[in-house]
């Protein structure tokens, strides 16, 4: 396995100051948010795309730091019903074509979600009740979803881009372990995950349980985690609409590695995961408003380290 870290987690940061970061830290790879809900600070798309001699500069200033780019990110709803998830769509396809030309093979972003039929705004249906939830959530995934991903496997393969790494998250289609295996046996095994089990763990899922349920269809892993507040829970449930800024009042927060699981749950995911034939990067997500980006992902890698799996297993059955 390898250390990395997505460029959002030292977003007020430069490029180059980014990459001097990474190289500081002993991170192996970066991966570069693109656009979307991102405002992707340390790459132009549109200017990589046109010029090959921007993207060799680009390549070589990661490289000169010692650092790979582990995936491109262009998280967004690209099946927004408004003009946003046409504007978001665009990007996603920019970043699938991007791709390729330098040397990734896969990008991070999300499944999307509709709103029903005339709807202005999406509508992330959780229950199964009352009957008019089970009619928007039909529609959503047979008119919209499964469409529009069945096209855009085509186009990323046409583009030489072989896995789409979907992240499980709340207020998209695909937010769990049998969303995702519904969306992948319908559109094909180009469709995979991004791995982050922060969001699994306040929806009240077992990342370690997951892990082993998706198997091969790991593509990307985000280390992130996640706080419980176990009294604010047992009073409001784990559903949290108080914005981040109040994070005292809230059921849950989006924490440095280690504050909402210890050292042992991070030991047995990175188990889980070499069991599951995962070997990939560990992508460092930042999101924790009571610690310094900087101090974070510090903290984040120490903790990684510590728990990490480095080498191939070369354990062979004894002859008989």
């Amino acid at each position: 396995m390898k250390i990395g870290m997505v460029s959002d987690s030292l977003g007020s940061l430069s490029f180059e100051k980014v990459l001097d970061a990474a190289a500081d830290l002993g991170l192996d790879c970066i991966e570069f948010a693109t656009g979307n809900w991102s405002t992707a600070p340390h790459i132009d798309v549109d200017k990589l795309l046109r010029s090959k001699s921007a993207r060799d500069r680009f390549a070589d200033a990661v490289r000169d730091h010692g650092l790979s780019i582990s995936a491109l990110n262009c998280n967004g709803n690209s099946l927004h019903p408004g003009k946003s998830g046409r504007d978001h769509d665009r990007v996603v396809r920019k970043t699938i074509e991007l791709a390729p030309k330098l040397g990734i093979d896969r990008v991070v972003m999300m499944s999307g979600c509709p709103g029903a039929p005339g709807d202005k705004y999406p509508n992330w249906i959780t229950v199964a009740w009352p009957p008019e939830t089970a009619q928007i959530l039909d529609w959503q995934w047979k008119e919209v979803l499964i469409p529009y991903w069945r096209k855009l496997v085509r186009f990323a393969a046409s583009k030489g881009v072989k896995r789409l790494c979907l992240e499980l998250h709340g207020a998209q289609n695909v937010y769990n372990v049998a969303t995702l295996m519904r969306l992948r046996d319908a559109c094909g095994d180009a469709v995979g995950v991004n791995f982050d089990p922060s969001h699994l763990m306040w929806m009240g899922a077992d990342p370690i349980a997951a892990i082993g349920a998706l198997g091969p269809a790991i593509f990307h892993v985000h280390a992130k985690d996640t706080l419980v507040d176990a009294g604010n829970a047992a009073v409001n449930s784990r559903l949290e609409t108080r914005p981040s800024q109040q994070a005292g009042e809230r059921s849950w927060n989006y924490v440095t590695l280690g504050y909402g699981h210890g050292e042992e749950f991070w030991r047995a995911f990175c188990l889980a995961l070499r069991r599951a034939g995962y070997d990939g990067v560990l992508s460092i997500e930042h999101e924790d408003m009571a610690l310094s980006p900087m101090e974070g992902v510090r903290k984040s890698v120490d903790l990684l380290r510590r728990v990490y799996i480095v080498e191939p297993a070369s354990y062979e059955l004894p002859k008989i």
